[in-house]
């Protein structure tokens, strides 16, 4: 699909960066606002060969910033610290593909859902796993800590190797030290299609549930949230998350609808 060129071309460089940045303790002012995600979880936000953090979350945190009349300070952090930095005040809200689970609904609030998918699991080609049902007790399958697929590892009776992001897991399974890598589906179908040597894994079993997808702010920070949910209704109507979506992911595709 034409419009992942873009997309394509910069993943590889991104899975060379030694680290990822920490979100800057900084104030905002009245005139920005800050979103954070990890800037490692392509095609959503991610970091290019220039140092720019890019993807379907940095376009929509971008878009909302424009309709709140402010301008968007994306930062990027290590995702298992990330809900803690926005408690403490370091940023103004989470966008960067967070789900929705009861369990983060205690600790912080979330808009309504912009986007859906599934945790989807991906193996070797040459492995001889058709889907999660050949997976049991000894297998090894690589995960990003602090996701909500630790609870699918549990629920599939694997040993779970956790990450700091995906770039780490997909490049242990090519390099044959897991037998699988639990993931976004999205992120599986980019990676394929994008890695050097990507066409020696696949996708296997359908998504093992849906997810949805939310902007997380702070524990009553109803104003924020009320103006979010606003901007994400507007762009629905609008046709703008559409846009985004395809401007990602190919023209007809579009993952902001469940």
């Amino acid at each position: 699909m034409k419009t992942m060129k873009p997309v394509l071309m910069v993943l590889a460089a991104a899975l060379l960066l030694p680290g990822l940045a920490f979100a800057a303790g900084q104030m905002d002012t009245e005139d920005t606002i800050s979103f954070a995600g990890s800037g490692g979880y392509p095609p959503f936000n991610f970091i290019t060969e220039d140092g720019d953090v890019v993807g379907f979350d940095v376009d929509v945190a971008e878009e909302i910033a424009s309709r709140l009349g402010k301008t968007l300070d994306y930062r990027t952090t290590a995702w298992d610290g990330i809900i803690e930095g926005l408690r403490a005040g370091r940023y103004d809200g989470i966008l960067g593909s967070m789900g929705i689970t009861p369990a983060r609904q205690e600790i912080v609030d979330f808009s309504t859902p912009y986007y859906y998918s599934g945790p989807q699991l991906i193996v070797r080609e040459d492995s001889g796993i058709e889907g999660p049902e050949d997976l049991d007790g000894s297998s090894r399958v690589a995960l990003v800590t602090g996701t909500t697929f630790e609870d699918d590892a549990v629920n599939l009776g694997v040993r779970a190797s956790l990450y700091e992001d995906d770039n780490q897991t997909l490049m242990e399974l090519l390099n044959g030290r897991v037998d699988g890598v639990l993931t976004d589906r999205i992120v599986g179908l980019n990676a394929i299609n994008a890695l050097p040597r990507g066409d020696e894994l696949e996708l296997v079993g359908s998504v093992l549930r849906t997810e949805r997808m939310g902007v997380a702010v702070q524990k009553g920070n109803d104003e924020l949230l009320d103006q979010i949910n606003q901007a994400l209704e507007e762009m629905r109507v609008d046709g703008t998350m559409r846009e985004i979506s395809e401007r990602w992911f190919g023209e007809g595709v579009d993952i902001t609808v469940e």
